[in-house]
């Protein structure tokens, strides 16, 4: 894998020939940066993060609404990780497995974006900061789908099935976790920390 350095000094990540700009998540040409300590590209998210430097930016967590505990419990997990690793969640906002995420994305310090299927912002589950009634049923799935860098699919039904087909659609990177429907060109991942890695691969874009 490429590797990644930190830069204390300058508070900054490069590669050893480029720095990263978090707020466009490019990479310029800099030779003059330094290089700083050896980081995974997770502990670069982190690093980022707690400095309040990296653009927030979408991430998706889609599954059932009639989670089990297991779906539930895991998709708090993966929620809080996004919130410590300075990544916005967005998701549809319902019971279940959004809520979930939501709870453990708040709890972590994080804002929670609900894009509602529902005409009123009221029918967000609790955790919700941001809620934005769409009024336009299922059909919200393809905004989800369209505007999150990776989707992360804990179980789920033909709701998610139709979220994670428009992800592919759209090159998204659609992971799944759990019990979630296989579906060719999705990874299943065991763990939130391998999901997290995935994510800040996709982030720097390293090999």
């Amino acid at each position: 894998m490429q590797q990644l350095f930190w830069s204390e000094v300058g508070q900054q990540l490069t590669d050893g020939t480029r720095s990263f700009d978090p707020m466009t998540l490019t990479w310029r040409d800099d030779r003059s940066a330094e290089q700083g300590e050896d980081v995974t590209p997770a502990e670069a998210l982190r690093r980022l993060a707690a400095r309040q430097k990296l653009r927030r930016v979408p991430i998706g967590i889609i599954g059932p609404r009639d989670a089990t505990p297991t779906q539930y419990a895991l998709a708090e997990q993966m929620g809080e990780a996004l919130a410590r690793h300075g990544l916005q969640l967005l998701c549809g906002g319902k019971n279940g497995v959004m809520e979930a995420a939501c709870k453990g994305h708040a709890q972590a310090g994080g804002l929670p974006v609900g894009l509602l299927p529902d005409e009123e912002w009221q029918h967000a589950n609790p955790y919700v900061a941001i809620p934005i009634a769409t009024g336009i049923g299922p059909a919200r799935n393809a905004i989800i789908a369209r505007a999150c860098l990776v989707l992360v699919a804990i179980g789920g039904g033909v709701g998610t099935l139709s979220e994670m087909a428009l992800g592919l659609q759209f090159n998204r990177l659609v992971l799944a976790m759990a019990d979630a429907p296989a579906v060719d060109g999705v990874a299943r991942v065991a763990s939130v920390d391998d999901v997290i890695a995935r994510i800040a691969t996709r982030i720097f874009r390293v090999a």
